[in-house]
């Protein structure tokens, strides 16, 4: 069988997953040893995705693509489940989650992403976006004893099962009135306004809309962030929303392409809702783990800003940000993660009071990927937006430049109040010394980016443009 070739990260993953399994089941106290080959195991998928000379290739009936797009997403989501697994050891032990299941958990949920962002079919894209799914309803409840964790889940399995309805619906509607489950058969007879076509693609934005919590689909955000264990809250900030972004690309580029003036308009009101509600609500908190939920939804307005520009550009653009937007999570939580005392791990904004006296450095670095995530130049994130904001220009979307680029400035506040209270506050005890290169590692990988960007930026932007533009 020819065609396995193609599936050697898929088929590595989901195998060596059920072996994991059973080690956990089998030995005793394994959480170490799972731990530890989950990492190995994702090291070596990407290994093998970096090495592979794979051309263009559609298996199974057209339904699963590999290409430079997909290939490029899947490298994200495993470099960005590889930190969060190497920064969250820690926090999962002293916080007693060090449950075999965990590390099991995140991988069957990678898995999904694997096979969202490789699908070019509706069946399999909605198989992928479950087995994502229903590790994200587990993981959001995995801290069995705390009330909060328990409602996080709850919450996130109601509402996301719903949302899962709706899609699945729009799927319906667009095998009925298309004749097709391909995406690119859908392409071809969406080009005639059809009505039908239409109510499903609604359908099917307002579940992705939830998937990436893009106003107004996101209320379950911040409860679950807040609500869920941080390891778990810098999973779900990052790995799940770089797979949506993708999948929602590939809608706008393959089969929505021919009703380009009909889903403009809904993405444009949701990038515009998202940025200002992100904006606006976040100034009101005083937990950072809240306040970072309101970051990411203000965070996916823009990344949508650019899809909405409908042209190949506005996706790169997107892409960018949304690499770009890993770095400065992975970040943040690397410092979240910092903020212990008395053998408790504290999410209070005013607990980071006068810190840059008694942890200088941590200080330092939150104060870059903060001012990065505000957009204040040279850092990576005002290029981020920067590609956005040209894209949307370039569409002659100026009102949603304008509106972009003042949801920006009323962000900063948020964001340059953590730096006051960092700097200018008076100090409080300092927090506990770590141990732990791997979280002072990763932080320190994600600064440097962050700060280098501006000296190649043509050079990584053309990167992108080479990889994902096919």
């Amino acid at each position: 069988m020819p065609f396995l070739k193609f599936l050697i990260p898929e088929l590595l993953l989901s195998i060596s997953t059920f072996a994991l399994l059973l080690i956990g089941v089998f030995i005793k106290n394994s959480f170490e040893i799972v731990y530890r080959l989950s990492i190995i195991l994702i090291m070596l998928i990407l290994l093998i995705i970096l090495t592979s000379d794979i051309e263009n290739t559609k298996i199974f009936n057209d339904s699963f693509t590999i290409d430079n797009f997909s290939i490029y997403s899947k490298i994200l989501i495993l470099l960005s489940s590889f930190f969060i697994l190497l920064i969250s050891k820690q926090y999962i032990s002293d916080t007693k989650n060090n449950k075999f299941e965990y590390p099991i958990i995140i991988l069957l949920s990678v898995l999904g992403m694997f096979i969202m962002v490789s699908s070019n079919d509706l069946i399999l894209f909605y198989l992928g976006l479950e087995l994502q799914s229903l590790g994200l309803y587990v993981l959001a409840s995995i801290d069995r004893d705390n009330i909060k964790s328990s409602e996080a889940g709850l919450k996130y399995f109601i509402l996301s099962a719903l949302a899962s309805g709706l899609l699945l619906y729009g799927c319906s509607l667009l095998y009925g009135f298309s004749g097709s489950t391909n995406f690119e058969e859908i392409s071809r007879n969406t080009g005639n306004f059809n009505i039908g076509t239409i109510f499903g693609m609604v359908f099917v934005l307002v579940g992705l809309a939830f998937k990436v919590s893009a106003v107004p689909f996101h209320m379950w955000t911040p409860d679950v962030y807040q609500g869920a264990p941080t390891s778990v809250t810098a999973f779900f900030s990052v790995v799940p929303k770089v797979a949506g972004i993708v999948v929602l690309i590939k809608f706008m580029y393959l089969p929505f392409r021919g009703i380009l003036d009909q889903w403009q308009y809904i993405l444009v009101f949701m990038s515009i809702a998202s940025m200002i509600l992100g904006s606006v609500a976040a100034m009101a908190q005083t937990n950072i783990k809240r306040l970072m939920a309101y970051s990411s939804i203000g965070h996916i307005g823009y990344a949508i800003a650019g899809i909405a520009a409908g042209t190949e550009n506005g996706f790169q653009s997107t892409i960018v940000y949304i690499s770009i937007y890993i770095a400065m999570n992975l970040g943040a939580f690397g410092c979240i993660f910092l903020m212990r005392r008395g053998g408790k791990y504290i999410e209070e904004i005013e607990e980071l009071s006068g810190s840059s006296k008694n942890h200088p450095l941590m200080s330092l670095s939150l104060l870059i990927i903060l001012f990065s995530l505000a957009g204040i130049p040279p850092l990576a994130g005002f290029f981020a937006k920067f590609y956005i904001f040209m894209a949307v220009i370039e569409s002659e979307m100026y009102t949603l430049a304008i509106i972009g680029l003042v949801s920006t400035v009323l962000s900063a506040f948020y964001y340059i109040r953590i730096v006051k209270v960092m700097y200018f506050d008076s100090p409080k005890k300092p927090f506990e010394k770590f141990k732990n290169l791997k979280i002072y590692g990763s932080i320190l990988i994600s600064c440097v980016f962050l700060v280098s960007f501006f000296l190649y930026p043509s050079i990584f932007n053309q990167i992108i443009s080479n990889i994902v533009v096919n």
